[in-house]
């Protein structure tokens, strides 16, 4: 009887044993499909929310309609409207529900459809008008697709942009079937690749980060808007293939040392019809890379800058008579950055901004006379982000980099400085989308192995409600065995500390070696190695398991540790980058488990710049590389981008020559493979043309893959992701 006990466990213990075997053999391995087609490692987000007025409800944009939620329970309050009811007069068809915006008033929706893409942030479409009370759906205009349609604050006009143009329609409370709205035209002389009336310039768009060129008073009785005479701007020309003959487009990109657009201000006034020019000087060679009104109606702010983007000015506009006053002025013996973290308070007696006047990103408080009244915060670190201000209770919420400069946790701080609160628990991404009053968020958290978990918080930081855990996909990830992402940090010879991020493979044993993957970026202000989801790639997981080690080192020049660390690349953009991506290689070389021989790199715009740059003038230490979309000579970017860290080629000439891979072409010994987009309206395919030119000067062999019609993103056509990343899949596998 014992005998047989014995033995019926040992049979238990062997399938036991067997089995983990079994399971710890078997694991899934990650595929381009399970990547690109089947999107099996994509996280889910929380999409279509809006906090509504009174601020303990949201909106949000479900498949079949837009409802409405409370904060606190999520309980359903009621349907604003159902997509079928989205039928235009006369037409069968319900327009999509995509895009939508609310008046002040909450009384009106715009939808926007049929959209068409222009710039990374520019589209235009058609947009219609839904009254909320009247279930009444009519177009905005019958006169073409309109771009940047936007609600007065009392919810009765809509401005909007045609054809370079600026418009205001009246909205009826009440429409006629077959009627049309009032539209009124503001400007005249508008005109494609000369003059453009509220919308940006391409480069203001791409390197300021906008493309609505104009804004309401906060009465609704004036609108400030932008008027750029491109006129004497270059054009460039990209070439669309697929038709018998190809279609040449042209528009106007600046390029260092080149001519800008010249921009004016102007305020018009809905009561008189009369149009004001602002003040903004004699000085014609400048940006104004804001405007905004402040809480009098009769006062517009705006940002002056020069060239060099060293001095920035705050200025205010009287919009009635357009004179101005500088009440706020900065210097940087560098550059200034230009972000949306200002804000003017509604009693009109103050405004708060962020600069990094004391060498780290910092909230100051000023009066409306540009007199300091405090700085909010200070220390060796920096606020990221303003995520609101609460005047009611004197809060100011904003996100910084104190705990670490990889991670971003969310703060509230007294607008009289004496209270600071730390208000997520969890050590990562934190960032806040906050409710109308305040009194709740949705706070959105993640690190570089966890997907994001969103919920509602209430103003303390507490936990309120579940929306999104993403489950699905963490146990997607054990499944398909992701490798663990761990930091690490090193010295460069010159003493300077580092951080890195790697990721072993599953099965990784310490006594083999093996090769090595950069994944960089490494561009200005940027930062790659982040404790947040994303900053490792699926694809990066697939690496892992063909056996590969993947890393991410942020370079000098990145974001996230003050000034001092990442303008030190000014006047030489790409020197010091390449220089501590050739430390890092040099490090890991000196790693027992690492194959030093098989070193490689692969990055896309700022990165592929940096990975022709390595394998150039950093040869011997990458033994290939993959330049997505590259940069290849400096005097061919854009020139807002450019001269901010370079100034001109005239007042640089060595900074430019010596950090153009161009130039350094004869010096290639590793395996290269360059890829562009061959309709790319931001990095010109004209880099990559004149590399491969140098290329075949030096007689060097390289590998290039062209995609006709694409952008920057290269994504434009049947199959085109897909076959680019299989491309470079294929590229490493025989290389790595």
């Amino acid at each position: 009887m014992k005998t047989r006990i014995i033995n019926f466990f040992t049979i238990i213990l062997f399938f036991c044993i067997s089995s983990v075997a079994i399971a710890q053999t078997e694991k899934k391995n990650i595929s381009l499909e399970d990547i690109f087609k089947d999107r099996k490692f994509s996280s889910k987000g929380i999409a279509g929310i809006q906090s509504m007025k009174e601020g303990n409800y949201y909106c949000q944009l479900k498949k079949d309609s837009l409802n409405v939620y409370a904060y606190e329970t999520g309980k359903l309050i009621r349907t604003i409207v159902i997509a079928k009811q989205l039928v235009p007069a006369g037409d069968t068809a319900a327009i999509p529900m995509n895009e939508f915006e609310f008046s002040e008033d909450e009384t009106r929706i715009l939808f926007a459809t049929d959209e068409e893409p222009i710039y990374r942030r520019s589209s235009k479409a058609n947009y219609y008008v839904y009254n909320v009370a009247t279930e009444q759906l009519f177009p905005l205009s019958k006169n073409g697709k309109q771009r940047l349609a936007t609600f007065s604050p009392d919810g009765t006009k809509i401005a909007f942009v045609r054809d370079n143009n600026l418009f205001i329609t009246d909205i009826p409370s009440v429409i006629n079937p077959g009627s049309s709205v009032n539209e009124t035209q503001i400007t005249f002389d508008g005109k494609a690749n000369e003059i453009i009336n509220g919308a940006t310039d391409w480069v203001y768009e791409e390197e300021f980060e906008f493309s609505k060129a104009f804004c309401w008073s906060p009465d609704g009785n004036k609108l400030a808007f932008y008027r750029f005479n491109e006129s004497k701007v270059r054009e460039y020309q990209l070439t669309y293939y697929g038709d018998l003959y190809p279609e040449q487009y042209k528009y106007k990109y600046p390029k260092p040392g080149e001519d800008n657009s010249i921009v004016d201000i102007f305020c018009y006034d809905l009561n008189s019809k009369m149009i004001a020019r602002v003040d903004i000087g004699k000085e014609t060679d400048i940006y104004i890379p804001r405007i905004k009104w402040t809480s009098s109606p009769e006062t517009l702010a705006l940002y002056r800058m020069n060239r060099h983007q060293n001095k920035l000015e705050l200025l205010l506009a009287n919009a009635v008579s357009g004179k101005t006053r500088v009440i706020y002025s900065e210097e940087n013996k560098y550059y200034i950055e230009v972000n949306d973290n200002w804000h003017f308070f509604s009693d009109n007696k103050q405004f708060l901004l962020t600069s990094e006047k004391d060498g780290f990103r910092h909230i100051y408080l000023f009066d409306m006379d540009g007199n300091p009244v405090r700085q909010l915060t200070n220390g060796n670190w920096e606020v990221t982000d303003i995520m609101g201000v609460d005047e009611k209770n004197g809060l100011i919420y904003y996100a910084s980099t104190e705990t670490s400069p990889l991670d971003r946790d969310l703060y509230s701080i007294m607008v009289d400085g004496k209270k600071k609160v730390k208000l997520n628990t969890k050590t990562g991404n934190n960032s806040a989308e906050f409710s109308g009053n305040y009194a709740w968020y949705i706070g959105r958290w993640s690190n570089v192995n966890t997907p994001p978990y969103i919920a509602v918080y209430n103003a303390a930081g507490k936990e309120i409600r579940l929306l999104q855990d993403n489950a699905k996909l963490r146990g997607t990830i054990q499944e398909f065995q992701f490798s663990k992402a761990v930091f690490f940090t090193f010295q460069t010879s010159d003493g300077m500390e580092l951080n890195g991020l790697m990721v072993k493979p599953p099965d990784f044993d310490p006594a083999k070696k093996y090769p090595v993957l950069f994944t960089i970026y490494g561009g200005p202000g940027s930062q790659s190695v982040l404790n947040s989801w994303g900053s490792v790639s699926s694809w990066n997981q697939l690496w892992a398991q063909h056996g590969i080690i993947v890393i991410s080192v942020d370079n000098r020049g990145t974001g996230g540790r003050g000034e001092a660390f990442k303008k030190c690349t000014y006047l030489q953009l790409g020197k010091y980058e390449t220089l501590d991506q050739v430390e890092a290689a040099k490090y890991l070389a000196t790693l027992p488990y690492v194959d030093k021989n098989r070193i490689g790199m692969w990055g896309w715009s700022f990165g592929g710049y940096l990975t022709l740059s390595c394998l150039t003038r950093g040869a011997d230490y990458f033994s290939f590389g993959i330049a997505v979309a590259p940069v290849t000579n400096w005097k061919y970017y854009d020139n807002i981008y450019t001269e901010r860290f370079m100034r001109t080629p005239k007042e640089n000439p060595g900074g430019y020559e010596d950090n153009s891979p161009v130039n350094h072409a004869a010096e290639l010994k590793g395996k290269l493979l360059m890829i562009c987009g061959m309709a790319d309206d931001n990095v010109h395919p004209q880099n990559s043309y004149d590399m491969v030119t140098a290329l075949v000067a030096a007689n060097k062999s390289f590998n290039s893959q062209f995609y006709p019609n694409s952008n920057h993103g290269i994504y434009t056509g049947k199959n085109t992701t897909f076959h680019l990343y299989n491309l470079m899949t294929d590229f490493i596998m025989k290389n790595l």
